[in-house]
């Protein structure tokens, strides 16, 4: 990735002055950002913008004078910059922030919780990732880049399940599909999801989003889809024609029992920095599915799901990539292309009928 010889610069956008303080301190442990400013309010920020353009904006949803949602259509609409909404933990907010992504925002993320210092170390290195993946995100202008550096040590998925044996399953006459998406995820999803047919295979998806969000992100989703897509909860079965999104901050992972699948759902470390995790969905159906299954690895920031994806392509499931031109960001897919575990590149239009091509080929 080409470098830039400065940092990305940040606008907070935030109602209350102690979330600012603490998003500030948490973006700036990060020598690759920078807080260019902080306001209280759009208003305050609309004039800020006018002076300097950031890289990037975190956006509070509730704020007095506009709300962030209004703000981010008027942004949207006059001059797009990359948005990751912040939010506090609750559902009303979950539904608004549905509003939010459809409407062009990046990303996702959880207000920090300030009290808890336990809790702020592991929410800022998912703040920080989210800003980051924002910052190379392809919107209606020029892409920024993003400047180069290391990345936090992190966990491989050795810390939830042990490797593959490599003794795939032989194939059945059900295939699983599993999909792991990022930054951008949320919108590839709902296009990839509306061409599936009524009778697709079961599909278990992990997108990277806080609690809570996905359970309002799956209601979205069954509303606009012939397939039945729901919040997966311990013990689900994979079902033909249901589609199972991985709860927020619980990993998925799919099991089999007899002559089915089902999904199991649990705490755990951070993988691959985040919690659900794609490569731990990835290798538990190397392990569960072998060749009985198909990895799709979607648009995101960073490798999750690579390692996985080559674990699942080494007993013989079937894998595919989006493609650069239609990624939001084309990290996780990139990274998985260079592990070797990508059988096939394709759009984002394309991949429904390549899972419905490996569906009929069974």
């Amino acid at each position: 990735m080409p470098t830039l010889n400065r940092k990305i610069r940040v606008l907070i956008i935030d109602d209350s002055a102690s979330v600012r303080q603490v998003l500030t301190q948490v973006l700036e442990e990060d020598p690759e950002i920078e807080v260019m400013g902080t306001a209280a309010d759009p208003f305050v920020a609309a004039k800020k913008i006018q002076e300097e353009i950031p890289d990037v904006i975190t956006l509070d949803v509730e704020m007095p004078r506009m709300d962030g949602i209004t703000f981010l259509r008027k942004l949207m609409s006059q001059r797009p910059i990359p948005v990751v909404m912040c939010s506090s933990l609750t559902e009303a907010g979950s539904e608004t922030l549905m509003q939010a992504l459809e409407a062009g925002a990046v990303d996702v993320i959880l207000k920090p919780k300030i009290a808890a210092a336990d809790h702020l170390a592991e929410s800022g290195s998912r703040i920080r990732h989210a800003v980051k993946g924002a910052a190379i995100a392809r919107l209606d202008r020029k892409r920024p880049i993003v400047p180069a550096g290391s990345p936090a040590a992190k966990l491989t998925a050795d810390a939830v399940l042990p490797p593959p044996t490599g003794r795939a399953m032989a194939k059945t006459t059900e295939m699983v599909v599993c999909i792991g998406a990022s930054t951008g995820g949320t919108e590839a999803l709902r296009v990839l999801l509306e061409q599936m047919p009524a009778n697709s295979p079961g599909m278990v998806i992990v997108q990277h989003m806080p609690e809570k969000f996905t359970a309002a992100f799956a209601k979205r989703l069954n509303s606009l889809c012939d397939v039945e897509i729901k919040e997966a909860v311990n013990g689900d079965p994979v079902l033909r024609g249901h589609v199972l999104i991985a709860p927020g901050d619980k990993h998925m992972m799919l099991e089999r029992q007899g002559a089915r699948y089902v999904v199991s759902v649990k705490d755990g470390p951070l993988v691959s920095r985040h919690r659900p995790s794609v490569d731990v969905l990835f290798r538990s159906a190397a392990r569960a599915a072998g060749a009985n299954a198909m990895g799709v690895i979607m648009t995101g920031m960073g490798d999750d799901g690579a390692r996985g994806m080559k674990e699942m392509h080494d007993v013989g499931a079937f894998t595919v990539a989006q493609d650069e031109a239609s990624s939001v960001v084309f990290g996780m897919p990139k990274e998985a292309i260079a592990h070797g575990g990508v059988e096939k590149t394709v759009s984002l239009d394309q991949i429904p009928r390549e899972i419905l091509a490996a569906d009929r080929r069974r």
